[in-house]
C-alpha cells in the first residue's frame, strides 16, 4: 500500500512538472507569434511600396517607348526619302551609262553578279516605259536589248541548272526570273526538258504517270507557285504527247478496222481517265477537277460525238454476219416472215382453230437455234453496252443503251428465236400424220435456254445504266412484248405437237388393235395380258413423257403433261366405247387399262381416270354387258 502510495505521489511530482514545461511552451510560442506577425507587417509594407516603385518605372518606360517609336516614325519618314533618293540617283547613274552608250558599271559587266543586274534593268525597264519616245527612242532601244539579254541569260542560266540538277540554283535563277515577262518562258523550258527521255516504255500512261510523280515534288522546291507549273506541264501533256497518241492509234483503224477503233477507243478512254484520277492527288489549283475533264473533253469530243453511230453500225454488222453465217453453215435460205394484217389474221385463225396455215416444211430435225451464236451475240452486245457506259454522256447515256438492246432484241428474239419459233412451227406435221418427227420441243428447250441468257444480261448489263432514267418503263415494256411474242408462238406450237401425239397414238390403236381383240374366238386359248396396241401406245407415251420433262423445266412440266394426260384420257375412253366385249375379252381390256394406268402414272389427273375406268371394267364383267354404258365422271 505504501509503495502505491509512492507511486501516486511521484506521477503527481511529474503531472506538475510537465504542465510546468507546457505552459512555459506556450508562453514561448504566443512570443514568437508576435514577431512573426510584426515581420509580416513588415513585408507588406515592404511590397507596397516596391509596387508603387514599379509602377512608376512601367510609366516612365512606356513614357520612354512612346519617345523611341515617335522618333523612329520621324527617322523613318527621313530615311525612306532618303533611301528613295539614293535608289533614284543609283539607277540614275545606270541611267546616264545607258544614255551615254557605255556601260562601266561592275554589275554589268560581272557575270557573278546576274541577279543584281537583272534587279536594276527590270526597274530601269519600267521607267523607260514611261518616258517619251521621241527623246528617248536610243536610251529605251539599248535598256530593252539589255533586259532582254539579261532575260535570256538568266533562262540559259536555269536551263544549265536543270540539267545538272542543282535544285537551288534553280531556285533562285526562278526567283529572279519572277518580275521578267519571260518568266512564262522559263516555265516552258523547265517543261520541255522535264518530258526530255521521259517516254521510254511501250505504255505512255505508265511514263506519264511516273513522270508527274517525279515532276510535282521538284516543282515545290524549285517555283513559288508550283501549282501553276503543274497544271502547265499535265496541260501540255494532254495536249501533245496524249492526243498525239490518241489520233495515231484511233485514225488509223477509224475506217479500216471499226471493232477494232471502238477496242481502241474505249481502252484510250478508260486509261486516260484513269490518269486523270491518279492525277487529282497533286495541287493543280482549286478546281482540277474541272480542268482535267475539259483536258479529256478536248481530246476525245471529236471521236465520242459520233460514237455511238459507229457502235449500233458495227454491232449491226456484226450482228448480221454472225446469223448468216451460222444459216450457211446449215446451207439454210432465211426465209421470209410476213408481216402486216394477213400475218396477223392468219396466225389468229392458227390460234383459234390449230390449222396449219401454209405449207408444212421438212427441217430434218434442225431447230435453228444455236447456243454459240445467241453467246457471241450476247458477248457482242455486253462488250457494247461496257463502252456505251464508259464513252456515253451521261445525259445520252439511257438512251444509247436502249438502242443497244433493241438491236439485241432484233438479232436475238426476232431474227433468231422468232425465226427459229416460225421455222418450227410451220414444219410441225398435221395430226393426220404417220410416224412424225415431233422436234418442237426441242426448240421450246433451247429457246427457254437461250431466253434464260438475255434475261441475264438484261438484268446484269443494261438495268444499272437505266435503273433510273425514263428509258426504264420502255425497256421493260419492250422486253414484256417480246416474252409475249415468243409465248404465244410457244403454246402455239406445244398444242399442236400434243395434237400430233395424241395423232400418233390414235394411228397405233386403228392400225395395231383388232376387234377380236376383246371378242375371242376361242376364249379357251387366251392368255391374259395386255394387247400389242396397248403395249405401243404406253411405250410410245413414256418416250413423249420424257421429251416433255427435258424440253421444260418449273410449273411448265406439270401444265404440258396435264394436258397430255387430259387428252390421253379422252382418248382411250373414247377408244374403248368402240368395241363389245367378251368374258375373257373383259379380262384382257381390264389388262389394258392396268397398264394404260402404270403409263399415266406421271399424269396427275389421268390417274383418276384410269381408276374410274377399271371401276367401268369390273361393272361390265358382274353385269354381263357388251360395251360402254356411260363416260367415267
Amino acid at each position: 500500500f505504501k509503495k502505491f502510495v509512492n507511486h501516486i505521489e511521484e506521477l503527481k511530482q511529474l503531472d506538475e512538472r510537465i504542465q510546468r514545461k507546457v505552459e512555459k511552451l506556450e508562453q514561448q510560442c504566443h512570443r514568437e507569434a508576435k514577431e512573426f506577425a510584426h515581420k509580416v507587417q513588415d513585408l507588406q509594407r515592404s511590397n507596397q511600396v516596391a509596387f508603387q516603385h514599379f509602377q512608376e518605372l512601367d510609366e516612365h518606360i512606356s513614357y520612354v517607348a512612346t519617345k523611341v517609336c515617335h522618333l523612329g516614325d520621324q527617322l523613318e519618314g527621313v530615311n525612306t526619302p532618303r533611301q528613295r533618293a539614293v535608289e533614284a540617283q543609283r539607277l540614275m547613274t545606270y541611267f546616264n551609262e545607258f544614255l551615254d552608250g557605255e556601260l562601266r558599271s561592275d554589275v554589268f559587266n560581272n557575270p557573278d553578279k546576274i541577279k543584281e543586274a537583272a534587279d536594276i534593268i527590270q526597274k530601269l525597264h519600267l521607267i523607260a516605259q514611261e518616258l517619251p519616245f521621241d527623246r528617248f527612242s536610243d536610251v529605251k532601244a539599248k535598256i530593252a536589248s539589255k533586259y532582254h539579254d539579261l532575260e535570256r541569260q538568266l533562262i540559259q542560266e536555269f536551263t544549265a541548272a536543270q540539267r545538272r540538277g542543282e535544285i537551288g540554283r534553280m531556285r533562285e535563277v526562278a526567283a529572279v526570273l519572277l518580275h521578267f515577262k519571260g518568266y512564262a518562258h522559263c516555265v516552258d523550258v523547265y517543261i520541255k526538258q522535264c518530258q526530255e527521255g521521259a517516254y521510254m516504255r511501250n505504255d505512255v500512261f505508265e511514263d506519264i504517270a511516273i513522270l508527274c510523280q517525279r515532276v510535282n515534288k521538284q516543282v515545290g522546291e524549285v517555283f513559288c507557285s508550283p501549282e501553276t507549273v503543274m497544271a502547265k506541264l499535265i496541260q501540255s501533256i494532254f495536249e501533245n504527247r496524249i492526243q498525239t497518241h490518241v489520233k495515231e492509234r484511233l485514225e488509223e483503224t477509224r475506217h479500216s478496222d471499226v471493232e477494232q477503233y471502238l477496242k481502241n477507243l474505249y481502252d484510250l478512254y478508260s486509261r486516260t481517265t484513269a490518269l486523270a484520277a491518279k492525277l487529282t492527288d497533286f495541287n493543280l489549283g482549286s478546281d482540277k477537277h474541272t480542268f482535267l475533264s475539259k483536258l479529256i473533253k478536248n481530246i476525245f469530243s471529236c471521236y465520242l460525238e459520233s460514237y455511238i453511230d459507229m457502235e449500233r453500225q458495227y454491232l449491226q454488222n456484226r450482228s448480221g454476219l454472225i446469223l448468216q453465217r451460222f444459216y450457211d453453215s446449215k446451207n439454210h435460205q432465211k426465209r421470209p416472215v410476213g408481216t402486216g394484217s394477213m400475218q396477223e389474221l392468219k396466225e389468229r385463225i392458227r390460234q383459234r382453230t390449230n390449222l396449219p396455215l401454209g405449207p408444212s416444211i421438212d427441217t430434218h430435225g434442225e431447230t435453228f437455234l444455236s447456243q454459240e451464236v445467241v453467246v457471241n451475240l450476247l458477248q457482242e452486245t455486253r462488250h457494247a453496252f461496257e463502252r456505251c457506259n464508259k464513252l456515253s454522256d451521261p445525259a445520252d447515256l439511257p438512251k444509247n443503251a436502249f438502242s443497244i438492246f433493241l438491236l439485241l432484241v432484233e438479232y436475238l428474239c426476232v431474227d433468231h428465236i422468232d425465226y427459229a419459233l416460225e421455222i418450227g412451227l410451220s414444219a410441225i406435221p398435221s395430226p393426220d400424220a404417220k410416224n412424225a418427227n415431233l422436234y418442237f420441243l426441242d426448240v421450246v428447250q433451247q429457246a427457254n435456254t437461250i431466253f434464260h441468257l438475255f434475261d441475264k444480261q438484261f438484268n446484269d448489263h443494261l438495268m444499272p445504266l437505266i435503273s433510273s432514267s425514263p428509258k426504264l418503263t420502255e425497256c421493260l415494256h419492250k422486253k414484256k412484248e417480246v416474252i409475249e411474242q415468243m409465248e404465244v408462238k410457244l403454246d402455239t406450237g406445244i398444242d399442236r405437237t400434243l395434237n400430233c401425239m395424241i395423232g400418233q397414238m390414235k394411228h397405233i390403236l386403228v392400225t395395231e388393235q383388232k376387234k377380236t381383240d376383246f371378242k375371242p374366238e376361242d376364249e379357251n386359248n387366251v392368255m391374259i395380258q395386255y394387247t400389242t396396241a396397248c403395249s405401243k401406245v404406253c411405250a410410245y407415251v413414256s418416250k413423249q413423257v420424257e421429251r416433255v420433262r427435258r424440253s421444260m423445266d418449273g410449273k411448265n412440266v406439270d401444265t404440258v403433261l396435264t394436258e397430255l394426260g387430259v387428252r390421253f384420257h379422252r382418248l382411250i375412253h373414247e377408244h374403248l366405247q368402240q368395241f363389245n366385249y367378251s368374258s375373257m375379252g373383259g379380262m384382257l381390256a381390264i389388262c389394258d387399262v392396268a397398264e394404260y394406268r402404270r403409263s399415266a402414272k406421271d399424269f396427275r389427273k389421268i390417274l383418276r381416270f384410269c381408276i374410274c375406268v377399271f371401276d367401268n371394267m369390273e361393272l361390265i364383267l358382274k353385269e354381263g354387258k357388251n360395251s360402254f354404258i356411260q363416260r367415267p365422271k
